[in-house]
């Protein structure tokens, strides 16, 4: 539906309700158009030593589980292993907590400028850095303490990746974890003393269980995000935990959505520019971009959304985390996603040096080879009537993305401007055939051409 309008001053206010989210949200065309962003987790865990065990991306919530004195290695947990490695590494928890780790994260390579152009010269529209994950440590210039400019990197990082955005002409999202920090840090409690100002890092005063009906928490919550918002002023708001809600969090949670939605109405008098996404999968879809991260869909979705995944195969650096997803799987993933009314978004962990490791860095150079020759199929396109044919079958819903080779039988349409763009997503060995478009079927007319992109081959 229309925004309806009758003045630059009288736009239409969408109320804090799903329904009026629903009728009035309108993605962005630059979103839909651009279709590929890139993701940043970057912080106090990309400066913990890249050789520590398996921390599943969320080092300061498993290093606090100190396993019993006789328990065999081979018997711990994953939070048991970290927590042994840890002490073994930096001395007692009582000693040297998450905290301790933050000296160590200097960012004293990160070239923000050198490293957005990198990405949009493989091929990104957007960018997308974390603003604070679940660990509550801002990275940006924020009231909350706990910051990069006044710790670690002493560095206002969201205000210089925003400026490198801007020089480069790409859109720029922000992603906040921050909402349930205070069960993220449950286990960290025992070790902090009262008065210190680890005290507010570690979220003591709200309850690591009753949070989300804590009023004080979900104010506190509203009131960071909000920041961002107002500070930044980002395009694209990512929320990546789950928020108040109605009934037990005041509704703060869809005041914020909303605050943000009307807040660029009445900037730009009454046209939405800016994006919204998150992960709820209860929401109804037309009031929100649905964040599908690590998925899959089954089929063309009705309502733009967004296909997250990462790269490093940690989310934060680590060197021994695996991408399990080889290159032509995740060029593969992406053109499915895009098919079917996706856009992607792909993450990278960067060390704590603000460098990007190489295995990172070749997947994006890939996508990019890509691009450079097949974008126009891409860029701009929307989904056809049909997503296109083949064995295998994608998961419909969050997590379980596909990490399986596709066949050259697997075949992906998109169109634009009359034409319709197939992908055979393998390398053919034999005659493609597509089925999809027999005579008598989905195509309502003759096929005037066909050409092979990036070739002056003539096709038979």
């Amino acid at each position: 539906p229309l925004q309806a309008q009758t003045s630059e001053d009288d736009v239409t206010e969408i109320r804090p309700t799903w329904e009026s989210m629903a009728e009035n949200y309108q993605v962005p065309d630059w979103f839909v158009d651009g279709k590929i962003g890139v993701w940043m987790h970057w912080g106090i865990p990309s400066a913990a030593d890249e050789n520590r065990p398996n921390d599943g991306s969320h080092y300061g919530r498993r290093m606090y589980s100190p396993p019993p004195k006789d328990k065999a290695d081979e018997d711990l947990s994953m939070n048991e292993t970290l927590t042994k490695w840890h002490i073994g590494h930096h001395g007692p928890l009582e000693e040297f907590g998450y905290e301790d780790l933050i000296p160590l994260f200097k960012a004293e390579k990160w070239d923000p400028e050198a490293l957005v152009k990198f990405v949009k010269e493989n091929g990104a529209r957007f960018i997308m850095p974390v603003a604070c994950h679940h660990d509550n440590f801002d990275m940006y210039d924020s009231f909350h303490p706990w910051n990069s400019m006044k710790r670690g990197p002493k560095r206002d990082t969201l205000k210089e990746w925003k400026e490198a955005a801007i020089k480069h002409g790409l859109k720029f999202g922000v992603s906040t974890h921050l909402y349930w920090s205070p069960r993220f840090f449950a286990n960290a409690r025992k070790y902090q003393k009262p008065g210190t100002p680890e005290w507010q890092f570690f979220n003591m005063d709200y309850s690591p269980r009753g949070y989300a009906t804590q009023d004080s928490w979900n104010q506190h919550w509203y009131d960071r995000c909000w920041e961002i918002i107002e500070k930044y002023d980002p395009d694209m708001f990512n929320n990546d935990s789950p928020y108040p809600r109605i009934g037990t969090g005041k509704g703060l949670g869809i005041k914020l959505f909303t605050d943000y939605l009307n807040r660029d109405l009445k900037e730009n008098h009454g046209r939405q520019t800016v994006v919204l996404s998150f992960k709820d999968a209860r929401a109804d879809r037309a009031a929100f971009t649905y964040n599908l991260e690590r998925g899959s869909a089954g089929d063309i979705k009705r309502e733009p959304w967004m296909w997250a995944t990462d790269l490093s195969g940690n989310w934060f650096y680590r060197k021994g985390a695996v991408n399990r997803m080889s290159i032509p799987v995740m060029v593969g993933n992406a053109i499915d996603a895009i098919s079917k009314n996706g856009v992607v978004m792909l993450n990278i962990a960067l060390r704590g040096d603000g460098t990007l490791p190489e295995k990172q860095a070749a997947y994006l150079t890939a996508f990019g080879d890509f691009l450079r020759i097949n974008g126009e199929g891409i860029y701009g396109t929307r989904a056809w009537k049909t997503f296109g044919e083949g064995p295998l079958k994608m998961k419909d819903g969050r997590q379980g993305e596909n990490k399986k080779p596709f066949s050259q039988n697997d075949i992906r349409v998109t169109t634009k401007d009359g034409k319709l763009y197939v992908f055979v997503l393998a390398p053919p060995t034999e005659d493609i055939v597509i089925k999809t478009l027999a005579k008598g079927g989905l195509l309502d007319r003759e096929i005037a051409s066909v050409e092979l992109i990036g070739s002056t081959e003539k096709i038979n």
